[in-house]
């Protein structure tokens, strides 16, 4: 062989290993750019994922506020509406037909009270005596052994409770039938 023909040989396999270095050093930087691109795919999902998660918990937030943002006040109504209803619990017959006018009052004022309450969402829970004691919606004042009834059985209805939208505002008072001693 000739010495040209030798050069050339040797200029092209030094071409052939210059590309093949190249050749590699464009595959690891395309490779760095696929795990770049899959890292940033990967906090753009995360990220939009966080949002969407901020929204609905901004939702539920505003949701909440609207249906429960007026306990407190409904909470503070209720004493009125207590003294109300002992009000006219303790009118007697001769007293209902002496001050009429102001019963009849005192029973509107009552009705538009309910009914002011029951347009937020306030609703009674109004146990009746014989009714099973649930201790979710019952408060338990006392305890008594009263025969022909069954343990956890209500005896007595002292105040009734609320709901707000289905959620207990204040538990009806009650006093409970324990076993009865022989």
């Amino acid at each position: 062989m000739s010495e040209m023909k030798k050069d050339e040989i040797a200029e092209d396999q030094a071409q052939i290993g210059d590309e093949a270095v190249e050749t590699d050093v464009m595959a690891d930087e395309l490779e760095a750019l696929r795990a770049e691109r899959d890292e940033l795919r990967d906090r753009f999902m995360r990220a939009l994922a966080d949002a969407e998660n901020i929204r609905k918990r901004g939702e539920r937030d505003r949701r909440e506020a609207e249906q429960y943002g007026g306990s407190k006040l409904a909470r503070d109504l209720l004493p009125v509406y207590d003294n109300l209803k002992r009000a006219l619990e303790s009118a007697t017959a001769d007293q209902r037909e002496g001050a009429k006018a102001l019963i009849e009052g005192v029973e509107l004022t009552m009705r538009e009270l309910i009914s002011a309450l029951g347009r937020h969402g306030v609703q009674p829970v109004a146990p009746q005596v014989g009714d099973a004691f649930d201790p979710q919606m019952h408060e338990a004042m006392f305890e008594a052994p009263v025969p022909g009834t069954k343990a956890g059985d209500i005896i007595q209805v002292m105040t009734a409770g609320f709901t707000l939208h289905e959620r207990l505002l204040r538990p009806a008072q009650v006093g409970v039938s324990s076993v009865p001693r022989s």
